[in-house]
């Protein structure tokens, strides 16, 4: 948990402080890079950490994780100008792609499968807590301090962290000598790398068809095809194909693929909605979208109950159903908008992510042994974050279409239009996790069987 905070709080504190950054650094139309180079770094290094994992082990994986992210925010504190800034965070993001799924990993190490959907709902609560903690911290220090401290409070957090795994964390790991599939590491790296940085400024820094959006996607096709090639042949892959071979595997993947593009619509669009069309204050917004979080957490909790009961794919679909409505709801309230009705749709929507998120990623789990529990938990959270890339550039396109070059803020009718659609592709993508629930293998059991697919 305490790992897991310092990328929860780190995704929410920095939003409130880019103002204060901007006005002391400059470089107001680079700071949009200050997110999308840690989302970068973050995506690539997953598969490469995962595999390592389950050759030498989480705990220096995710201790090397914690003191890259340390390194990253002691950087990023003594920043003197946005290009270091920008620098600085993609070291952040290096160590957060270590931090995050080696947690969620260990605690599908330690906990048997009817312990793991609690465990899961305690790291769920510190997202939920960080919603709320992240942006009051972050206006307090820009405000009160200086906008640094917003990275300086990472390193007692990192501190203690690192003490907690060091004194609390034991595992026996056979030691063997391995190959390391560096060819393999670095097609993916470099591959996904242009892919997803297409994906995040294409239409925002340069044109869609522009030359070097066309070249970066033309690339990235190249070498992730040629990665295929190489990892059929390699004889330790850094992302073992047979992840995309087996249908319980595939169909979770795709779900994280769902989840993490109705994650990245909800939270860069309904606090701006909020603020365009009601006018309400930047924390208030910022409290309306945190009841994502609080659902989600609730819905993780308890749905060990559930798919014990029902099994994880009735648990995935029922989840799936409840955001399916609620999205649906939230399409239609957002006509007549108010704190109240968006809060409750986005409460409701934590709920059904809270029973499609971490049941699906426990069924994947639960499949596979030790030795492959890494890479499976790795694919899965490398799938969330491709598809927040993905759900960012078309999402975006959507708005930006429907505003036809107005601002936001001058033009809130208008603005409430294009989020709007935003809303209904979301019920879209919705249905599509429903579809590939229905991908699951039925009766997988408890202790993780799953029937031939």
């Amino acid at each position: 948990m305490m790992t897991t905070s310092l990328v929860a709080i780190d995704s929410t504190i920095l939003a409130t402080a880019v103002p204060t950054i901007v006005a002391d650094l400059g470089g107001f139309t680079s700071f949009p890079w200050l997110f999308s180079i840690y989302l970068l770094t973050q995506a690539v290094s997953v598969p490469i950490y995962s595999k390592l994992a389950d050759t030498v082990g989480r705990k220096p994986v995710i201790l090397f994780g914690v003191g890259l992210f340390l390194l990253g925010s002691i950087l990023c504190g003594f920043a003197w100008s946005m290009p270091a800034l920008i620098a600085f965070r993609a070291v952040q993001g290096l160590g957060a792609g270590a931090v995050q799924p080696m947690a969620i990993t260990i605690a599908g190490d330690i906990y048997t499968v009817a312990e793991r959907a609690k465990a899961q709902g305690y790291l769920a609560s510190v997202w939920a807590i960080s919603a709320v903690v992240g942006p009051t911290l972050g206006g307090v220090f820009s405000e009160f301090a200086t906008w640094n401290w917003i990275f300086f409070v990472n390193i007692p957090l990192c501190g203690l962290a690192g003490w907690l795994l060091v004194r609390h964390l034991h595992e026996t790991v056979e030691r063997e000598k391995r190959r390391i599939d560096w060819l393999g590491g670095t097609l993916l790296t470099v591959g996904v790398s242009l892919l997803i940085l297409a994906l995040l400024e294409g239409g925002n820094a340069w044109a869609w068809d522009s030359p070097i959006s066309v070249g970066a996607l033309t690339t990235a096709v190249v070498l992730l095809t040629v990665f295929v090639l190489v990892e059929r042949r390699a004889v330790e892959p850094v992302l073992p194909l047979w992840v995309l071979h087996r249908r319980l595997l595939v169909a979770t993947a795709l779900i994280s693929i769902g989840v993490g593009v109705i994650l990245i619509g909800l939270t860069s669009y309904v606090p701006t909605f909020l603020e365009a069309l009601l006018g309400v204050s930047p924390l208030a917004s910022g409290l309306t979208l945190a009841m994502l979080t609080i659902g989600w957490p609730i819905a993780a909790t308890l749905s060990g109950r559930i798919y014990l009961r029902i099994g994880f794919r009735s648990t995935v679909l029922i989840g799936a159903g409840i955001v399916v409505a609620a999205t649906s709801a939230l399409a239609v309230l957002s006509q007549t908008p108010s704190i109240l009705s968006v809060g409750l749709c986005c409460f409701a929507v934590g709920l059904g992510m809270g029973l499609v998120a971490s049941p699906s990623l426990i069924a994947a789990q639960s499949s596979v042994g030790w030795s492959e529990r890494g890479v499976v938990t790795g694919a899965n959270m490398f799938a969330r974050s491709v598809g927040s890339a993905v759900g960012v550039a078309i999402l975006g396109a959507i708005v930006n279409a429907r505003l036809g070059g107005a601002e936001a803020l001058e033009e809130p009718e208008l603005f409430g239009d294009a989020v709007n659609g935003v809303f209904v592709s979301v019920i879209g993508v919705a249905i599509a996790v429903v579809l590939a629930g229905l991908l699951m293998p039925r009766g997988q059991r408890a202790d993780g069987a799953v029937p031939p697919a």
